[in-house]
């Protein structure tokens, strides 16, 4: 059974390329725009892992991170940032500390990626 990925980035061209790597790796892929529809996806079809940016207008990835977390400890996270007002390591930093399993500084390679893809969701 193939497993599904919710990709949440206000960045449609990011989005858009991230969906295609993880589709092209197997995956089923979700896609939000803002953090509203990432969660309300995340609570009607329960991905197996969420990708999130953490600087977006509306609600923000750090908010996501803490609603999941709340519902669903088990679900696994990776927190992506380019940074913003701040440098994206500070929001990674946070991201880590209040529970994303992986943080992926933007822009990243493919391969740095499905690493942490892999890590989250390990074969088999």
């Amino acid at each position: 059974m193939s497993r599904t990925i919710l990709v949440i980035d206000d960045d449609e061209a990011v989005r858009d390329s991230i969906a295609e790597m993880l589709t092209t790796a197997g995956y089923d892929v979700l896609q939000a725009a803002d953090g509203f529809a990432g969660l309300a996806l995340f609570e009607s079809r329960h991905p197996d892992l969420i990708l999130t940016d953490i600087v977006m207008p509306g609600s923000e990835g750090i908010e996501i991170i803490l609603r999941i977390r709340e519902t669903s400890p088990a679900t696994r996270i990776i927190a992506m940032s380019g940074g913003g007002r701040l440098k994206g390591e500070f929001y990674l930093d946070l991201a880590r500390r209040i529970g994303a399993d992986e943080t992926i500084d933007k822009p990243f390679s493919s391969e740095a990626l499905m690493a942490a893809v892999t890590r989250c969701l390990p074969a088999g």
